[in-house]
Formats: C-alpha cells, structure tokens, sequence
C-alpha cells in the first residue's frame, strides 16, 4: 500500500554503493542523504536492476522539504526538518518487515490512543507519523519520557557500569545488602542480572512493589512540592502527562532505601509473616506446608527484630538462626568474644544461673543479668556480647533477651556449650 501511494520505492543499491555515498558525504563535509539512484520506479526499472543480479528493499520516500510539527505530551511543541530524515528501509529483501512499519500497523490494530515511551525515541517519530499518515492512520498522541539517569550524573543508567556504580557509596551498600541476603538463598548473582539496575534485584532481595513503584513515579513528575507516598489508588487518580518533567532525574539509592523503610513499617505484621515466608523456605529453613508452629515463631521474630528489618529477606540475616538447630558462627566474632578463658567461664556460669530464670521471659532474665553481673562484678558488656556469640552466632541482631526467650531455655543451653567448647577446651 505504501508503494501503490508513492509514499515508499524498492531500491537496489547495495551495501557498497550505499557506502560510497556516505564516505563522498563525509569528504564533501555534508549531512549524508541517500541519493536514490537506484530507486526503481517502474517494472521495467525492477526488471532492468534484478538482472544485474541485484535484491531489492523498500524503503520510505521521505520528503526532502517542509517540516513536521507535533505537540508533545512532555516535551511540548517539537519541530523536524524533513530534509534531514533519512529513506529508512522498511522491508527487507527477504520479504520480512521492520520495527517502523510493524509498530505503526500494531498500533493502528490495537487503536493505540497515546504512545508513550523514552525519549530516545523521540527522533523515531517523523518517519511513524509519515508511515502512519501515508496509510490514512489517524494519529496517536506523542508523549516521550525522560530516562534515569547515573547517581549524580545526567548520563542515562546503564546496568553494564555497575564497576563504575559501585564506586559511589550509596549505590554500593544497597549492592553489598542485596549480595548478603542473594547469598543466603544461593542465588547466582551475576552482574548483568543481580544489578540495582535492574527491577529483578529488587523482586530477589525483598523490596516492596508498592515502595519501588512510589520512588520510580517520582523520579519524573510529582503532585505538589510536598507530597512523596501516595498509594496505587493516589497515583492512578492524579497522574498526568503534562507534570512529568523534560529533564532526567538521577537514580538515588539513598531515596529508594527511605521509600522501602517507610513502607516496610508501614506494613501489618501478618502481611510481613505472609510475604517473609517465601524467603526462609527458599533459603532451605522452612518446608512446604509451613507448620501453625514456623508460622507463630516468625511473627515472634519479626516482633523482635522490628526496624531492623528493612526488606524481606532481612529475615535471612537478622533471624536464621532461629530456625537453624545451631546457629552459623562468625569464627572471627566466636574467638573475639570467647577467645578468653574467664570469658567462657563466665558464660557456664550464666547457664547455671540467669539461664534458670523462672519466668523464662525476655524482661526476668534482664533482671537476672543485672543481678548477675553485680555478683560478679563486671559489665553488662563483658557478658552480653559473648553470650550473643553464643546463642545467635552473630554481633548484631534483635535485642538479646528477647533472642534468648524466643529460642528457650534448652536450646540455649545447648548453644552456649557449644560454642564455649567451639572456642576452647570445655571448662568447669
């Protein structure tokens, strides 16, 4: 249809003639324009080049004159010279058709109303407004977006730098949490696909939709000069072309972190449970069905570990190990804390005493370390950070006591052996 209406022509040239003109352009210090020299106009024109052994693509008859003028959604009035379009190909000699011809017969079918997309684009547009208007599309509306750029950069975000990336500070810590928790579920972390660039890293680490998608909305457009979280229903409501902004906005990690924490609080604790869930079994901790028991414990962790959780898969890292038999012991943090003999001593003492606090809850045996410690006339530090070692394997996590009352008295008397017997002769 498009050649019936002059709007396109089979050429012949080949690559090398082709090729020719650019570099005669190029020497000539010109803007190249295909020539058409090998446009063929008739069939006897057709007949004459496939004798010569040539293949013929159709390509657009562009204008080499006159403008085209569109009013972009985003960007506003946008002005092309047509004298600078070049005669894209739009079949190939094989027959198969190309990206600018399919995507306007598919917008057409499907009554695409508005296109909105980057804003490299943009340039794809005059020959798509051309296609369309030669083949009597009506036309749809143009709204061209500006793209993410670089952390303090207004270089479009790229996920092959992420070497380059990992140089700025924030960038690299949310990089370095997501590795930890990629490691406790044995997950390949590859750099083209384990990336902050890409969406997928969020999903694997345990970001929220609802916090990645109110952080991307407002990389480029905003309500007012005050309003950050707004719910999918806010968004949805509100939401217009004309207020996204022209200019890219650069990817701030430290912003998505403030938007992940906010709603990660604001979620309920069964919601948390729930969503938590998939992450211990994939880690290999909990099976399929997950006991009324798992269930039960979790919500008990996750009530401990609190703000500390700021992701999903925190739950990895701050409460393992809970539901391991014995926890995975930090080697460097085991001969810091127990590495001393009195230290271990220490502990054996606290099995025979504190540890038999009754009732076995997390505010009696803060008291019992209190009237421990008097009696043995240290600091609370010179037991809690040993005892932590010992019962989670860790230095940081939940508050002690409450690490020691959801564990129980048994399970804990059998880590604190054990790790007094992992870091020396057993004593006493």
């Amino acid at each position: 249809e498009l050649l019936a209406r002059g709007a396109a022509y089979r050429d012949y040239a080949t690559a090398e003639e082709l090729q020719a003109e650019r570099e005669q352009a190029q020497a000539e210090k010109r803007p190249f324009l295909y020539s058409r020299r090998f446009m063929a106009e008739t069939p006897a024109d057709c007949a004459r080049f496939e004798a010569q052994g040539r293949q013929a693509v159709v390509r657009l008859k562009m204008p080499r004159e006159g403008s085209l003028v569109i009013n972009d959604l985003v960007r506003g009035e946008v002005v092309f010279e047509w004298a600078r379009e070049q005669d894209h190909v739009v079949q190939r000699a094989d027959g198969t058709c190309l990206y600018h011809l399919a995507s306007v017969v598919d917008d057409y079918d499907f009554q695409i109303t508005h296109v909105i997309r980057a804003e490299e684009h943009l340039s794809n547009t005059p020959r798509q407004v051309f296609i369309a208007q030669a083949l009597g599309y009506p036309l749809p509306a143009y709204a061209h977006l500006p793209y993410v750029a670089e952390p303090g950069s207004k270089n479009k975000l790229s996920k092959r730098k992420l070497d380059k990336y990992l140089k700025q500070r924030d960038f690299a810590q949310v990089y370095e949490h997501g590795l930890a928790i990629a490691r406790a579920l044995r997950l390949e972390a590859a750099a083209e696909t384990f990336n902050p660039v890409v969406v997928d890293f969020y999903e694997q680490v345990g970001y929220l939709p609802e916090a990645l998608l109110n952080y991307l909305l407002l990389l480029g457009w905003s309500l007012d000069d005050k309003t950050e979280f707004l719910t999918r229903e806010q968004m949805v409501a509100n939401f217009s072309l004309e207020r996204v902004t022209r200019a890219s906005a650069s990817f701030d990690p430290k912003k998505l972190w403030a938007f992940q924490d906010h709603y990660m609080q604001q979620l309920p604790l069964a919601e948390k449970v729930e969503r938590m869930l998939p992450y211990l079994v994939r880690a290999g901790l909990l099976s399929r069905p997950v006991k009324e028991e798992d269930r039960a414990l979790l919500e008990r962790v996750v009530i401990a570990c609190g703000e500390r959780l700021k992701v999903l898969g925190d739950i990895l890292y701050y409460g393992d190990f809970f539901f391991r038999e014995w926890p995975e012991y930090d080697t460097k943090a085991v001969a810091k804390q127990l590495g001393e003999q009195r230290a271990r001593e220490r502990l054996l003492r606290f099995v025979e005493g504190p540890l038999e606090t009754e009732p076995f809850t997390a505010e009696a045996l803060e008291q019992a370390m209190q009237a421990f410690v008097a009696a043995e006339g240290v600091k609370v530090g010179d037991v809690i950070h040993a005892l932590r070692v010992a019962v989670t394997g860790k230095t940081i996590g939940p508050g002690l006591y409450d690490c020691l009352a959801i564990l129980g008295r048994e399970a804990c008397r059998q880590r604190i052996v054990r790790a007094v017997e992992l870091a020396g002769k057993p004593v006493g």
